[in-house]
């Protein structure tokens, strides 16, 4: 099936009419068939990658013995695909979109291959370190180009859709994903399951092959520092993007800090590693389900439903900190997910809908930047606060920092009035 007709058909942002109607029909994403191969290798890639987390500590904690080595190794992989974001960001709107993801699939294919040979010949644990240098690398440059493809292979009116559909097969995958490695790994070993991820971006990389956008690239100044000051002047001149920018990276401090630190420390003297347990499954739980109500629903104000969806992701943190019921707890993350995929899409949408497409992945980047940066800093300063205030009382004044910061953007008139019918914004 030829792609380049499917673009040119998305690239008119006209939707169709139901016959003996004259409301319009917003279309399937699946109608495109650069999407379709988009969303196969997307998938097949997702599901490899949420395996690898299993797979890769329980291999790395039985070749070393020791938690310092997984540390090591996780930070490898986290410092470069942060470090690398911004200048991705200006890769990728400077060259093909579809190129660089081909590209990156194959690196990161080749980079996990490694990990998995080093694992499956008990090689000395210290190799693990730069190849997953190498593969924070790839998953930075992967990054700004999948959030600037999407609206290039849907027309306008499917976009929410599309993310949709991302969007619950990634939070679906991240609930069978450790399972299955879990599985794997108690039969045939770690290292074979980390060597079916390194298949699955291979996978990838040949369906992307088929992804093939019909513009050519923008056209290189031959000054990346200029496109890149250039991409941080519009975002500096958007206050609806920087702000909610802000927002998040607050957000997500307090939120990853609390949650994955403290959270379980609480709960192993409340409601127990099985109660917990549940509590993290009904939030995965919020998060597809919430994924998949939004292939429907249709949002007159995004970034104000957006905010206060998001700012319930406060609740599960203030009954860490009163005390938490198994039920109660359950309850408030399964809301917490649902907000949080609610914000996740409707913001994917509204940048990728109101930001011309030339200037998407920078912005992104800078975004993506921005909200990424804080998560060590609230992971390596919720202990010594735990100390010093109780860990309790952290939970509880996070939970209430965070629902105040999540609503704060609403002060600016360009995030309460923002539409989901608006024009892009012009640089």
């Amino acid at each position: 099936m030829a792609y380049c007709d499917a673009v040119t058909t998305a690239s008119t942002g006209q939707n169709s009419t139901t016959p003996g109607s004259d409301k319009p029909e917003t279309p399937s994403p699946f109608r495109d068939t650069g999407f379709r191969w988009f969303f196969l290798g997307r998938l097949v890639s997702l599901f490899g990658s949420a395996m690898t987390p299993v797979a890769l500590a329980f291999a790395v904690l039985q070749r070393t013995g020791s938690p310092n080595y997984l540390g090591y190794v996780l930070a490898a992989q986290m410092i470069p695909m942060v470090a690398f974001l911004v200048i991705s960001g200006g890769i990728a709107d400077r060259y093909r979109r579809d190129v660089l993801l081909r590209v990156a699939n194959l690196g990161s294919g080749i980079t996990q291959a490694g990990v998995a040979v080093i694992v499956l010949v008990d090689a000395a644990p210290w190799l693990l370190v730069p190849v997953a240098f190498l593969n924070g690398v790839m998953e930075a440059f992967t990054t700004p180009a999948l959030r600037g493809i999407v609206p290039q292979l849907v027309p306008t009116g499917s976009v929410q859709r599309a993310n949709s559909v991302l969007s619950s097969s990634r939070n679906a995958i991240r609930i069978l994903g450790p399972t299955a490695a879990g599985i794997l790994v108690a039969t045939i070993g770690g290292g074979w399951a980390i060597a079916i991820d390194a298949a699955t971006f291979l996978f990838a990389a040949a369906c992307m092959a088929r992804v093939t956008l019909p513009s050519k690239p923008k056209a290189a100044s031959g000054n990346l520092v200029r496109e890149l000051t250039e991409g941080w002047s519009y975002f500096r001149s958007l206050p609806w993007v920087w702000s909610i920018t802000i927002a998040c990276a607050a957000i997500n401090a307090v939120q990853v800090g609390i949650w994955q630190v403290l959270g379980p420390v609480i709960a192993n003297g409340t409601i127990g590693s099985t109660g917990w347990g549940a509590v993290l499954s009904a939030k995965a739980v919020g998060l597809l389900v919430l994924s998949l109500v939004m292939f429907k629903l249709t949002v007159r104000r995004p970034l104000v439903t957006g905010l206060i969806a998001v700012s319930a992701t406060a609740a599960p943190l203030v009954l860490l900190g009163t005390g938490p019921t198994i039920v109660w707890l359950a309850v408030a993350s399964f809301v917490a997910g649902a907000g949080a995929s609610l914000f996740g899409i409707i913001w994917d949408t509204t940048l990728q809908t109101k930001i011309p497409n030339t200037m998407l992945s920078r912005v992104t980047s800078y975004d993506d930047f921005g909200a990424f940066a804080t998560i060590p800093l609230g992971q390596l300063a919720v202990i010594p606060a735990a100390a010093a205030l109780g860990a309790n009382n952290v939970a509880l004044f996070g939970g209430i920092i965070l629902f105040v910061v999540a609503l704060t953007p609403l002060l600016l008139t360009s995030v309460r009035t923002m539409t989901s019918t608006e024009a892009p914004t012009q640089g």
